[in-house]
């Protein structure tokens, strides 16, 4: 876009009253990314802008620990892995058979 005076002053009439780049874009008739980029070479700033609503601040409420509990995962039980003590029990070879038949008795 070619800026004239008359342009630049608009701009800068526009930008002062609070008006968004935006929104002088559509006035002006040009993109916001132009102005906004005119805005940047004529060193203008917007000052810090106010909060439009203002916020309530409230404290956190203290949790119980019965709340706590009650919401909590269950821990599971601790395993002991403790087998080095223990032999496992040796089988003989008949023995071993008779397991064999009798589970084979039993699932048909």
């Amino acid at each position: 876009m070619n800026w004239d005076a008359e342009d630049v002053a608009l701009l800068k009439k526009l930008w002062s009253v609070g008006q968004s780049a935006a929104q002088i874009a559509r006035h002006l008739g040009c993109s916001r990314n132009a102005v906004c980029g005119r805005l940047i070479r004529l060193g203008l700033k917007r000052g810090h802008k106010p909060p439009t609503a203002k916020p309530k601040i409230r404290s956190v409420p203290k949790r119980r620990p019965a709340l706590l509990a009650a919401c909590a995962r269950p821990v599971a039980k601790k395993v002991s892995r403790k087998t080095a003590g223990k032999q496992p029990k040796e089988f003989s070879k008949r023995q071993l058979y008779a397991i064999l038949a009798e589970a084979i008795r039993n699932t048909g």
